[in-house]
């Protein structure tokens, strides 16, 4: 079984910032697929169900999304734990794929680490960094209307490339949906 994990921050000031990329991934995701809501609160997050796919989007804030992680993954015994997250360290558009490593000072990345460990594919998209002012307010922030144009592109892009993982390896997924970015 696999665990889908969007990354962001519950409640309606954050649905179109910078940092709920994973979110709306997983929003995007659900909306193709037959899935069922399962609704308990030991998993401090909105979690999904389609086939043998778990989809979560923890509601405990960034910071300690990885409390959510560790109940679903214990309770449902997950083999495989897919994170979809924000980039700061790529361009806006890009999308990438990675398997373990660092947090790259990412919040929500080092709460799952602390958690689960770092064993599991991150599926990167990047927003590019701030030109001035503080990371915090820019992840905060919502798209640009430029970014907003070639948003929905880039979620569905990135919504394909999971739905390849069905069938192609994670390798095989990157190599054929990796982007540079677009602005």
């Amino acid at each position: 079984m696999s665990l889908f994990v969007g990354l962001g921050n519950p409640g309606a000031a954050y649905a179109s910032t910078r940092h709920n990329i994973g979110f709306m991934v997983v929003d995007a995701l659900i909306d193709t697929l037959p899935t069922s809501s399962i609704s308990k609160s030991l998993f401090q997050g909105q979690l999904f169900k389609a086939h043998t796919h778990y989809f979560l989007k923890p509601q405990t804030y960034m910071n300690l999304s990885g409390n959510s992680v560790l109940a679903v993954k214990q309770f449902y015994k997950i083999d495989a734990i897919i994170v979809i997250h924000d980039d700061l360290d790529l361009p806006f558009g890009a999308l990438r794929f990675k398997f373990g490593g660092g947090h790259g000072g990412h919040n929500g990345l080092r709460s799952i680490d602390a958690n689960v460990g770092n064993s599991y594919l991150r599926i990167r998209m990047g927003i590019g960094r701030p030109i001035h002012g503080s990371v915090a307010d820019y992840v905060l922030s919502d798209f640009t209307q430029d970014e907003k144009l070639y948003l929905s592109t880039w979620i569905d892009k990135a919504v394909a490339s999971i739905q390849a993982l069905d069938t192609l390896a994670w390798e095989d997924v990157a190599s054929q949906y990796s982007q540079k970015g677009q602005m």
